[in-house]
C-alpha cells in the first residue's frame, strides 16, 4: 500500500511539473520580440508605421499588419517565425516559399524569383523576392484560395540558436510600398 502511495505521489508531481513547463513555454512563446527584449537570442526593431499584433500562434515571435495602398484588396502581413533551432534548411525554405507562387499562366514562379544575400551586424541573411499568384496554404490539402498579383519578401537569418524566418506577404503594390521599411527592418537584426 505504501509503495502505491509513493508511485502516485511521484506521478502526480511529474504531471504537475509538465503542466507548469507547458504553460510557461506557451506564455513566453507568444511575446513579441523587440529590440529591448534581452531574453531573446535575436533582437530587431519594427518600423513605427507597422501595426504590431499579438502573434496568432506560438511559432510566431512577432506579427504585424502593414496598411494596404488604395485599390488593393487587403493589408500586407509581416510575420517573424522561430522554431527553436529547427525549421529546415535555408534552401528548403526558399524552395517552399517560391513554390507558393505561380505565374499568370499557372507555371511555377521559380524563374521570376530573386534570391540575394547580405548581412545584418554579422548575421547572414538570405532574402527572397517573388511575385505572382499566391497560394497561402502548403501541403497535401493545399486549401488556400489563390490570390493573384501578390508578392512576398522573405528572409532567413542564420543565427547560433537556429534560423529565424521573416515573411512579408500581400498585394504587390502594398508590398512595394513597404519594401524600403522591410529592408530597414532587416538592418536592425542583431
Amino acid at each position: 500500500m505504501i509503495w502505491k502511495c509513493v508511485v502516485l505521489m511521484v506521478v502526480t508531481g511529474v504531471l504537475a511539473g509538465c503542466s507548469e513547463a507547458r504553460e510557461g513555454a506557451g506564455s513566453a512563446a507568444i511575446k513579441p520580440v523587440a529590440a529591448h527584449d534581452s531574453s531573446s537570442p535575436l533582437k530587431f526593431t519594427a518600423p513605427a508605421e507597422w501595426t504590431a499584433e499579438t502573434p496568432s500562434s506560438a511559432m510566431r515571435k512577432a506579427q504585424y499588419t502593414l496598411a494596404r495602398v488604395e485599390g488593393d484588396p487587403e493589408d500586407a502581413k509581416m510575420v517573424v517565425f522561430f522554431f527553436e533551432g529547427q525549421g529546415g534548411s535555408v534552401q528548403a525554405n526558399i524552395d517552399r516559399w517560391i513554390g507558393q507562387f505561380t505565374k499568370a499562366d499557372g507555371s511555377p514562379a521559380t524563374d521570376v524569383a530573386r534570391v540575394s544575400k547580405k548581412e545584418s551586424r554579422g548575421i547572414p541573411l538570405t532574402i527572397v523576392d517573388v511575385s505572382g499568384t499566391y497560394k497561402e496554404s502548403m501541403g497535401p490539402m493545399n486549401a488556400g484560395t489563390p490570390k493573384s498579383t501578390f508578392r512576398m519578401l522573405a528572409a532567413v537569418a542564420e543565427t547560433g540558436s537556429g534560423p529565424w524566418f521573416f515573411k512579408l506577404t500581400g498585394p504587390a503594390k502594398t508590398v512595394a510600398k513597404w519594401e524600403p521599411s522591410f529592408h530597414t527592418f532587416l538592418g536592425t537584426i542583431q
